[in-house]
Order: structure tokens, then C-alpha cells, then sequence
């Protein structure tokens, strides 16, 4: 199944793979008309996308499901997160609401406005946020059903100078970060991923950036969905802000086929 919408879209694997690449955070664009919610000037907006932006993770992903032995599906973002973060909770439980970066974003990096105070981010969250969760569960349900369990993988990076918008930024800052979940990241899964990505000069584990995303429906629910955010310091294979990726970029796509291997031939659920 692959689906066509503007704002997502499914690129299938193969049917027996029980992985979801999930890249949330790699576009760059802002339709016009949610452009024009955001206070920032147009050198102001692309320097906000330059930081806030996962540069080129999409691409790591389809170089890896090119080269995994076993293709995996993955759900690609195909709008900024600065139309909605579709990894927040849409609720109170959210963290990042004390710095305006809930599942619309009201501030910048920086703590400054990025839209106006009082903004009504409803609509955002009823026309970008619910479809694509309800796409990404769908995705994941879909594997559920034809191989008895999911792994979703995302596939994050991270600035190598802490931001002022990262509420847990004062620790490590390893080349490969490792965002667990207690209940849906067992230990195999986290074991893999650190021979998977071995070579990068070191992994940490939930610093400065924790968490893996579940689709609400099996969150803290269904053990047979894992979860694991691979978050990768910037520097490894770009120029930052913003700037060009580099040939770290194919190491990491090898690592990342890797890992899809190592995860998708066996159950690494915590059942």
C-alpha cells in the first residue's frame, strides 16, 4: 500500500518485513497558507528550518531500504514540523509545551515567537496531525497483521551545539543516540542497534534526546510493537546548519541496513 497524500507517504518493503522506517522530521516545507501563521521573516523561516530541520535522514532511509537484504517499509513526513510535529503528544501530556514546542509549534529554538500569542492551533492538529497518526497506525497494524509484530525505527538527527529549546540538553552528546521507551524498546533491540552503528566513535543512550515513537493505539498496550529512535549527531555526515550532507551520509545508510537486517529476520518484541 502506498499512500499518495501531500502531507505522508508509505513506500512499501517488503511483505514479510516487520520494520517501519519512520522519518518525521526531514522536509523543509511549509504550505502557504500555514506560512502565513508564522511571524518570522522569510531569512528568519530558513534559518529556523536550517536548526529545526532532520537534513537529509529521508535520504539516509531510502539509501538503506536500497540496500537492506530485506526492504523495509517507510513512512516519510513530507512536511515540515513546523507545520506539526507529529512525534508530540497532541495533549497536556507533552513536555515540550513549556518551551511552545508541543504538536504545533508556537516558539523557535531560540525561545522567540514563531507564531502570534493566542494562536489557535486546532485546525492544524484536525487537518496535518490526526490523519497521519491515524496513517502511522494504520502502517503499523498492517504489519501486525502479516508478520505478528512491528519494529519501527526512527530515524532522527540532532545539532551538535545544544539549542536553547532542548529542555535535557546538558548531557553526552554522542555521534549515535539511542532514544528508548521502558515498555516497547527491549534489550535485543537496543543490543543491535549498538553493533549496527559501532563504527561512528561511540552510542549513548536517552541524551539529550529520550523516547521512541508509538502510535497512540499501542502505546504502553501491545508489546509486540518495538520501538527505537536513532538520533545521529549532525556533524557524522553534514555541514551545519542546514548545509550539505558529506559521506558520512552513506556509512550511515549501511548501518542503518544493518540494523534492519539484524531486526528483521527474528521477533524483537518484548512478549
Amino acid at each position: 500500500m502506498t499512500d499518495t497524500s501531500a502531507s505522508f507517504r508509505l513506500l512499501p518493503g517488503a511483505p514479510g518485513s516487520p520494520v517501519v522506517l519512520h522519518v518525521p522530521h526531514s522536509s523543509r516545507a511549509v504550505p502557504a497558507d500555514v506560512r502565513g501563521g508564522i511571524v518570522l521573516d522569510d531569512a528568519a523561516l530558513e534559518l529556523e528550518l536550517d536548526h529545526i530541520t532532520d537534513a537529509h535522514t529521508a535520504e539516509i532511509a531510502t539509501e538503506a531500504a536500497a540496500s537492506a537484504a530485506v526492504t523495509p517499509w517507510r513512512f516519510v513526513n513530507r512536511l515540515s514540523r513546523l507545520v506539526v510535529d507529529p512525534e508530540r503528544f497532541p495533549d497536556e501530556r507533552e513536555e515540550m509545551l513549556t518551551v511552545g514546542m508541543g504538536a504545533v509549534y508556537t516558539r523557535t529554538t531560540h525561545r522567540e515567537d514563531l507564531r502570534a500569542a493566542g494562536f489557535d492551533g486546532g485546525p492544524l492538529i484536525d487537518r496535518y496531525f490526526h490523519p497521519y497518526a491515524a496513517a502511522m497506525t494504520a502502517a503499523v497494524d498492517e504489519r501486525l497483521e502479516a508478520v505478528g509484530h512491528a519494529v519501527v525505527i526512527d530515524v532522527h538527527s540532532y545539532p551538535t551545539e545544544r539549542l536553547p529549546y532542548e529542555l535535557h540538553g546538558d548531557g553526552p552528546r554522542p555521534p549515535i543516540c539511542l532514544g528508548t521507551d521502558s515498555f516497547h524498546t527491549p534489550p535485543q533491540l537496543m543490543t543491535a542497534a549498538r553493533q549496527a552503528f559501532a563504527g561512528f566513535g561511540g552510542t549513548g543512550l536517552d541524551s539529550p534526546f529520550a523516547g521512541a515513537y508509538v502510535p497512540l493505539k499501542h502505546y504502553g498496550a501491545d508489546r509486540r510493537v518495538s520501538a527505537l529512535m536513532i538520533e545521529i549527531r549532525r556533524d557524522v555526515y553534514m555541514t551545519e546548519p542546514g548545509g550539505a550532507a558529506g559521506p558520512g551520509l552513506g556509512a550511515l545508510a549501511k548501518a542503518l541496513a544493518a540494523l534492519v537486517d539484524a531486526v528483521g529476520t527474528e521477533a524483537v518484541t518484548g512478549v
